[in-house]
């Protein structure tokens, strides 16, 4: 009986091993090196758009944009090339970065531009909004990126109405709304607490009249009914129309009773409570997002605004917010005399072409044109000798000047009288 070592069987089973790899090596087949524009190939744009795609899944997003280029100015008539066009803005967005999204935002425009009947143009106008919303800053901040966001929400909802992201998108309309609303009640309220009653009346009512779906509508329409009690009798109305907004416009609001309590000692009806902003307060208690307690801890490392207590229903406000003039500015004559508020300021300068009034002036025919119908035309006039030509006028000028007949007359014997005096004056000197 043969005996091996130990060693010689452990050589033995790695030879075995080796040898059986060798020979199944011959049975696998190597992964070919990927050349998409070969002479072979049936549709090469497919081909390169595929790949950048892989690309761009891996994060290699300049090699794909390089792909995404040549597609485009190669193919021309290429049925991929409006994908092509938005898989260059998808690279810039998921490269991210400041650079990055304002290339991304540039890609979108221009995609919308040339496309804009095409499904992705609004998820296109959705991705520019997202870009502005990242953006945002906290309430206490320049509100720039939110203005920015309002806008190209407003832009998809208004220009892609049957799109599937516009009820997302007119949440997030509520949202901004929100942070924009909270910007300006700081504003107010630091006006207020100021003593500025004027400017925080007009601040805290504008709030209202342009965002009525902001969770402290209520405390702004009070500190706004606060500012004008302070200005006095002159504001007395207005007082009590934010008092009767609260009780009217938000019934389930604490501050309720204190509106109707001041509304009797203005003496001033106290409106019954709208059933549906009953309805629409209810909603919004119920489903508001409540935040932890950890989450509640760590806002402020968050770099966006807080938006836990926006509305979750009705429809956003989709005009732009109009200018109001405080209590305390003067109303021009001409505005107070139709009874309108004047909105630019006191001393107002408009342009008109000339002729649209309604003047005799304007509306009238000339008169110095036209005759009445009982007048008589004038006699003619004599007419006028006319002007001598210049030669007529040469001649008469010499004329003119020439001595007359009788001029030379008289001339010829007052010398012959001046010499027979000369004559006898000298002979008697002689004497």
């Amino acid at each position: 009986m043969i005996r091996f070592s130990k060693s010689a069987v452990i050589k033995v089973t790695v030879l075995l091993i080796a040898a059986v790899l060798l020979t199944s090596a011959c049975g696998f087949k190597r992964k070919k090196y990927e050349n998409p524009i070969t002479k072979d190939t049936q549709q090469p744009d497919k081909l390169l758009y595929d790949k950048s795609i892989k690309d761009i899944e891996k994060g290699r997003y300049e090699l794909a944009r390089l792909t995404l280029n040549t597609l485009i100015n190669t193919y021309d008539t290429s049925e991929f090339l409006a994908k092509a066009k938005l898989a260059i803005a998808d690279s810039w967005y998921r490269e991210g970065g400041t650079h990055g999204m304002a290339q991304a935002e540039a890609e979108y425009k221009d995609f919308i531009l040339f496309y804009p009947a095409m499904e992705e143009a609004a998820e296109s106008q959705k991705r520019i909004c997202d870009i502005h919303i990242g953006l945002m800053e906290k309430s206490d901040r320049d509100q720039n990126n939110a203005l920015r966001a309002e806008y190209e929400c407003k832009q998809l909802v208004t220009q892609f109405p049957n799109s599937k992201f516009v009820p997302e998108t007119e949440q997030k309309l509520r949202n901004i709304q929100e942070a924009l609303a909270q910007n300006e009640m700081v504003v107010g309220d630091y006006y207020h607490h100021k003593g500025a009653n004027a400017a925080a009346a007009n601040r805290l009512g504008a709030v209202v009249d342009q965002y009525p779906l902001f969770s402290r509508a209520d405390f702004a329409l009070w500190e706004e009914a606060d500012s004008l009690r302070k200005m006095g009798k002159p504001a007395r109305e207005k007082e009590g129309e934010a008092l009767q907004k609260i009780v009217r416009d938000y019934p389930l609001s604490p501050r309720v009773e204190q509106s109707k309590k001041r509304l009797k000692e203005l003496e001033m009806p106290i409106p019954e409570p709208d059933p549906r902003a009953i309805a629409h307060m209810r909603f919004e208690q119920e489903n508001r997002t409540k935040l932890s307690l950890l989450a509640r801890d760590s806002q402020f490392l968050k770099r966006g605004p807080d938006v836990s207590m926006a509305a979750k229903s009705g429809l956003p406000t989709m005009t732009n917010p109009k200018q109001s003039v405080p209590l305390s500015v003067p109303i021009p004559a001409s505005a107070a005399a139709t009874n309108t508020t004047p909105v630019t300021g006191v001393n107002d300068v408009t342009i008109a072409p000339v002729g649209t009034g309604t003047s005799a002036l304007d509306t009238k025919p000339d008169a110095r044109t036209t005759l009445p119908s009982n007048a008589t035309p004038a006699e003619p006039a004599t007419p006028k000798p006319e002007p001598a030509k210049p030669e007529e006028v040469t001649a008469a000028a010499a004329g003119a000047n020439k001595p007359k007949a009788a001029d030379k007359k008289k001339k010829k014997k007052t010398t012959k009288t001046d010499q027979t005096t000369s004559t006898t004056k000298t002979t008697a000197s002689q004497e």
